[in-house]
C-alpha cells in the first residue's frame, strides 16, 4: 500500500526576478531624459524661489523696506565725491553765445554725474541758433566739459522777418538791428534766398572786380538772381549759368565801361540777346538829341 503511494518531492522556491518593475523602469528612463533632468536641476529650484519671493513680497511693508534699502544704497554711491560734478567749462564760444549755452544747461552745481542727461543737454545746446555742433563729457576732477562749434556768418539775409545773419548752409544765426552792424558781410534779399546762399556767394566772388559798387543780390521769384549795384543799376541774371552770364558782363565792363555809363539795367536773361536799358534821364536826353538831329 505504501509502495503505491507516490512520493512527492517538495517544490523548489522560485528565484526573484532581477528585472525592475514597470514603474521603476519608467522612472529610470525618465531620469535619463535631458529635459527632465534640467527641470529638476533648474526649474524646481527656480519655482521654489519664485514662490518664496512672491509670498515674501506680497506684504506691502516688506516691499517698502526693500525700496528704501535700494534707494539709500543708490544715493550713497551716486553722492560719492568722485562722482560729483562741480563746475562747467565751455570751449569754442564766448560772449553772448557762451551765455546762451550756459542758460541752455539748467544744472545747479555740484551735482552727481548720474543725474546728468548728457544727450538731452547736448540737444538743448545744438537747438540754439548760433550752434552748429556740440559735445559734452565729464572730465576727471568734476568738470562738465562743453565743446561748441559755432555757426560762422557768411551773409546778411533780408527777409520778411528783418535782417538775419546766416551761415554757409543758410541757417539763421541771429538778428541784426541794422545793416550797418555787419557791413563786412554781403547782403542777399528775397524769399528763400538763404536756401541758395552757396550760389549767391559764388556770384559775389565773381563780382569782386566791381568792388564797392556791389550792394547785394536779390532773389527774384525763387528762380534767379539780380545783382544790385550803386546808382540803382541792376544786372538781371538767367536761371541757369548765372555765373557765366555775370562773367560776360564783367568782361564787357572791363572792355567798354558799360556800367560806368547811364545804364539802368543789363538784362542777361536771354543769352543769345542781352539787352541794355538806359536810365530815364539818359533816355530823355537821347530822344532830345534825335529830335534836334531830325530837324
Amino acid at each position: 500500500m505504501q509502495s503505491l503511494i507516490k512520493r512527492v518531492k517538495p517544490a523548489k522556491p522560485a528565484k526573484a526576478d532581477p528585472a525592475p518593475s514597470r514603474w521603476a523602469w519608467r522612472m529610470q528612463r525618465l531620469m535619463l531624459t535631458p529635459t527632465f533632468r534640467f527641470g529638476l536641476r533648474v526649474g524646481v529650484p527656480f519655482c521654489l524661489a519664485l514662490a518664496a519671493g512672491t509670498i515674501y513680497l506680497s506684504d506691502e511693508a516688506r516691499r517698502g523696506q526693500l525700496a528704501d534699502v535700494y534707494a539709500n544704497a543708490r544715493t550713497s554711491i551716486q553722492q560719492r565725491p568722485e562722482f560729483m560734478v562741480k563746475l562747467m567749462a565751455i570751449d569754442g564760444v564766448e560772449g553772448v553765445l557762451a551765455a546762451d549755452v550756459r542758460a541752455a544747461v539748467p544744472v545747479e552745481f555740484p551735482t552727481s554725474s548720474f543725474d546728468l542727461d548728457l544727450p538731452a543737454l547736448r540737444q538743448a545746446i545744438t537747438d540754439l541758433p548760433g550752434v552748429k555742433q556740440a559735445s559734452l563729457r565729464v572730465k576727471p576732477g568734476g568738470v562738465l566739459q562743453v565743446s561748441v562749434q559755432p555757426r560762422v556768418p557768411v551773409a546778411v539775409w533780408r527777409s520778411q522777418d528783418g535782417l538775419l545773419l546766416i551761415d554757409a548752409e543758410g541757417s539763421p544765426i541771429g538778428q541784426l538791428a541794422s545793416r550797418g552792424d555787419r557791413t563786412d558781410l554781403p547782403l542777399v534779399v528775397g524769399e528763400a534766398a538763404n536756401q541758395r546762399v552757396s550760389e549767391a556767394l559764388e556770384l559775389i566772388r565773381t563780382a569782386a572786380p566791381l568792388g564797392e559798387r556791389l550792394r547785394g543780390l536779390v532773389r527774384m521769384g525763387e528762380r534767379r538772381w539780380d545783382v544790385v549795384l550803386d546808382r540803382e543799376q541792376r544786372i538781371l541774371l538767367p536761371e541757369t549759368q548765372a555765373v557765366q552770364a555775370l562773367e560776360r558782363v564783367i568782361a564787357l565792363e572791363g572792355a567798354q565801361d558799360v556800367l560806368a555809363r547811364d545804364v539802368a539795367r543789363v538784362d542777361m536773361r536771354l543769352a543769345q540777346r542781352p539787352t541794355v536799358q538806359m536810365n530815364k534821364d539818359a533816355t530823355q536826353e537821347l530822344w532830345r538829341i534825335r529830335q534836334i538831329s531830325g530837324q
